[in-house]
């Protein structure tokens, strides 16, 4: 049995979902209420002690951080593959799994954060501020920063550069092959997925408007049968923040 719990608008939750849908795996879909704070609730920090979505049940026994989720799926259900069989493109698909984690998947959070969610911490008293933060195993620091009224103009340009220099990245590398790695679809291309979704949501779009390449990759992803189950209704940040709707 496997189950995920997640939450649908979690840009790392998303990238579970689309390879679980990708490898035609059946899993029981279980939200965490974000403003209920259930991701931080004593039973679930007892399973994923980072505090943070998702985590991965698989019969009874859980995986935590979404990337070595991704390749705990690959090792246990080979079926309907997403990495390559060769060796080296397999080194090349977790370079780029790295690069995905480290840059845009972080990078993604600044304006996504600036844009929807700082308005739930915009009236905090300073206690409750440094509470909100003081609550998060993993990410205080970044709440911190954040505070109320959202991230420095500073950090805010360096996030966008990170963005665009993803998509420069891609846009080169999809020169050459139909996906990140070679002809075949692999965790390297679902991995980066959710931060593209995001970053046309929150108005985005235009980093990628003369990247050809990149472009005919990213109508590619939209026909697949694990992008459309994936990204249900209620599932992305305009769905919940509709004054963000005029920016997609």
């Amino acid at each position: 049995m496997i189950e995920l719990l997640n939450n649908p608008i979690s840009t790392c939750s998303q990238k579970v979902r689309l390879c679980l849908h990708e490898k035609k795996l059946e899993f029981v879909n279980t939200t965490l209420d974000f403003r209920k704070k259930e991701h931080l609730s004593p039973s679930y920090l007892k399973l994923n002690p980072n505090g943070v979505v998702p985590t991965l049940l698989h019969d009874g026994k859980p995986v935590v951080d979404s990337s070595v989720i991704i390749e705990y799926l690959e090792d246990v259900f080979p079926e309907n593959p997403l990495s390559p069989a060769d060796p080296y493109d397999r080194a090349r698909m977790r370079a780029w799994m790295r690069y995905i984690e480290e840059v845009p998947t972080t990078a993604i959070r600044v304006p996504s954060f600036n844009k929807a969610f700082v308005r739930h911490y915009s009236d905090l008293e300073d206690q409750a501020l440094q509470a909100n933060a003081d609550d998060r195993p993993l990410r205080k620091h970044f709440y911190q920063r954040m505070g109320r009224s959202g991230f420095s103009e500073k950090e805010t340009e360096a996030s966008l550069q990170q963005l665009e220099n993803t998509i420069k990245r891609m846009d080169a590398a999809l020169a050459q092959s139909q996906w990140l790695i070679g002809d075949e679809l692999s965790l390297a291309d679902y991995c980066v997925v959710p931060t593209i979704d995001r970053m046309r949501d929150l108005g985005l779009s235009q980093i990628w408007k003369e990247a050809g390449n990149f472009e005919r990759w990213w109508q590619a992803i939209q026909q697949r049968d694990a992008y459309q189950q994936t990204y249900f209704p209620g599932s992305r940040v305009s769905d919940i923040y509709t004054d963000l709707r005029d920016a997609t």
